[in-house]
């Protein structure tokens, strides 16, 4: 398959369109959060709620009409996407469910006290059959075990184990206290009972590296954070996968303007590549804050490389160590990343906090930018069902 060459003004395009965060939103509503969801593989959980989810804010910035409710409903009562690992903790449609059997199956054979939990494993389930979905503080089984960072009950050991196994989903969630239901009553038997489609450690290196490379839209063949999750993924098996999608047309290599490595797009997005290329396709600029473990973001020497911009999730910074803010979204105008805004909802005030705006640009003048900047932010309070802001940007 044939190079393509683009300067990186171009690749950006490329990369926002890809993502819908360039012109007109190309994604609506909840049929639009599916849409997103299928294309990018998975959308990265993380529980820390400042002002939002990292998912709800991932979707935020790209889905017209957006609510968290939506991905509340598709997760919990119409079960088209599930709870999961994948880049790491993951948010994914549940068709894709077959796919991490070899994750499962690791589970079992592995994890922290496991003899305790095996012993009680049938009981759990058995507790869930008679009483509907619990929490570790609905379980009578509160003896200490030895668990992640800390010593937990053995509830919540017996609980999460099952999940990993793929014994259990989580049902709903309130807060952050996890609910968990037996995953043969949610998930349809032909996708839950389906063999692993890919037969050997090879296929499934290609298949995750094909997946990463569609959730971040491009990438290269080097070490990466997007590559997180992926167990047993060592360079010489990333290398491989790379070569066999290569030979097989899947992806197609990229020559960025002062960037010597080749990037790699998937072939299914020829069409959007030659989009990127036409420069005269001009497109509407929007102002969106973009979520800390954001796809776009993952691999952020590649950000470096193509925005100019060098971005640090500083949340697990020491405060005087920080350079910004403890949670702190980058600003995307247009195809560029303009500046960082650290914003915080409080919910029984129903208040958004504009905490600091840092341009990237101390000379920006842009009058359309500020009028789109303040705009954004009324709407991200009302995505946070704030009623009034307090601050300016």
């Amino acid at each position: 398959m044939s190079e393509y060459r683009m300067t990186s003004g171009q690749a950006r395009k490329f990369l926002l369109l890809k993502h819908g965060l360039l012109g007109a939103y190309k994604f609506a509503g909840k049929r639009g959060i599916c849409e997103f969801a299928k294309q990018a593989g998975c959308i990265q959980f993380d529980p820390i709620d400042v002002c939002g989810k990292n998912a709800e804010l991932v979707l935020q910035s790209r889905i017209g009409g957006f609510k968290k409710e939506m991905l509340s409903e598709l997760l919990y009562q119409d079960r088209e996407l599930v709870d999961y690992f994948d880049k790491m903790l993951a948010i994914f449609p549940v068709q894709d469910w077959p796919y991490f059997e070899r994750t499962r199956e690791l589970y079992r054979k592995h994890g922290r006290s496991r003899d305790k939990v095996d012993a009680v494993a049938e009981e759990v389930k058995r507790f869930i059959r008679e009483n509907g979905p619990v929490s570790a503080k609905d379980l009578p089984l509160k003896e200490t075990v030895d668990w992640s960072w800390n010593a937990t009950t053995l509830a919540r050991a017996a609980l999460e184990t099952l999940y990993f196994r793929g014994d259990l989903i989580v049902h709903h969630k309130r807060g952050t206290i996890k609910s968990y239901a037996l995953a043969e009553d949610y998930i349809e038997p032909s996708i839950l009972c389906a063999a692993d489609p890919n037969r050997t450690e090879a296929e499934f290196a290609r298949w995750m590296v094909l997946r990463r490379i569609r959730s971040v839209g491009m990438l290269w063949n080097k070490p990466s954070d997007a590559w997180l999750g992926i167990d047993r993924l060592k360079a010489e098996a990333r290398k491989a996968a790379f070569a066999s999608l290569l030979a097989e047309e899947a992806i197609i290599p990229c020559a960025v303007e002062g960037i010597s490595e080749p990037l790699y797009a998937c072939a299914n997005d020829e069409p959007l590549l030659r989009s990127a290329l036409a420069d005269k396709l001009e497109y509407d600029r929007r102002v969106e804050f973009i979520a800390p473990l954001d796809n776009l973001m993952w691999d952020r020497k590649l950000i470096r490389a193509l925005f100019d911009f060098d971005y640090k999730w500083e949340i697990y910074t020491p405060a005087a160590e920080r350079k910004y803010g403890y949670y702190v979204l980058p600003v995307l105008y247009g195809d560029a990343l303009v500046g960082r805004i650290e914003l915080v909802a409080d919910k029984k005030a129903k208040r958004l906090n504009v905490a600091r705006y840092w341009p990237e640009d101390a000379e920006e003048t842009d009058e359309e930018f500020r009028r789109l900047l303040r705009e954004r932010v009324e709407r991200f309070a009302a995505f946070n069902d704030c009623e009034e802001v307090i601050g300016e940007p």
